[in-house]
């Protein structure tokens, strides 16, 4: 029971701040299952993953009602992610446990960096030829589906600000299509990993119920409330933790 509570709670944290941003709150869920339930990285990345699959469903029910969802979009973006996501987790695998956190500490610190700049991103440019909006679907799809598997998280940092930079995305249109692309993305990655035994399924009842319900949650706030007080503290908290990942020891252990 103290499990699924504290699982729960992981998942509510991550699904609400989601929601709120459009990613899938993997950089909350990693580290707080690593230091909390005490999983590995290897496994904290795989469950991570799986129960990314429902933040982005949760998420991209709220942002479709509203209308803010572009399924074409979402569909070339995971065409081309589908197959690097595999390609990310199977690498991942094979890196030992320090190794994949310092990897992870770099991520958290380009993910704080991205978060800093996010409010002085351009609103969108109106819309731009097919070719250049094909061109940047499938250059992001490809990154987000590696990173994706790789790094156990939703993809919506690459995702979201080539929308909006180079296809002229709204802000609300590319959050609420990069939580719909997840789901496919996620499902492949989780796949792959629950192969290689980096699925901690007897956390998932609760990770699911709580990012479901916190994604749900975090997708109505962001059509009401402003998101800078939450992002400047979890700018600050992400980097914090990038750092201490980035200072991981090697070890010869698989941890």
């Amino acid at each position: 029971m103290k499990n699924t509570l504290l699982s729960f709670a992981i998942g509510l944290s991550a699904g609400l701040f989601g929601g709120l941003i459009g990613v899938g709150g993997g950089i909350i869920m990693i580290p707080l299952m690593v230091h909390i339930l005490k999983l590995s990285q290897h496994q904290a990345h795989g469950t991570s993953l799986m129960a990314l699959v429902f933040t982005g469903f949760g998420g991209a029910l709220i942002y479709g009602l509203h209308g803010q969802i572009s399924y074409l979009a979402a569909g070339l973006l995971a065409l081309t992610a589908i197959p690097t996501a595999r390609a990310g987790a199977r690498y991942a695998n094979v890196l030992s446990g320090w190794k994949l956190r310092k990897i992870f500490g770099g991520f958290l610190i380009a993910c704080a960096l991205i978060l800093a700049a996010k409010p002085y991103l351009p609103a969108g440019g109106g819309p731009h030829p097919v070719y250049v909006n094909i061109l940047v679907f499938a250059a992001a799809g490809l990154a987000t589906g590696f990173l994706s598997g790789l790094m156990g998280v939703g993809g919506g940092m690459i995702m979201i600000p080539a929308m909006v930079l180079f296809a002229g995305f709204g802000q609300h249109v590319a959050q609420g299509t990069a939580l719909a692309v997840m789901i496919p993305v996620g499902l492949t990655g989780a796949f792959a990993h629950s192969q290689m035994g980096n699925v901690v399924k007897r956390h998932l009842p609760g990770l699911l119920c709580g990012i479901f319900l916190g994604s749900i949650l975090g997708g109505n706030l962001a059509n009401l409330i402003p998101d800078a007080p939450l992002r400047v503290t979890f700018i600050i908290a992400t980097a914090f933790l990038g750092i201490r990942y980035l200072r991981t020891r090697a070890t010869a252990a698989r941890t």
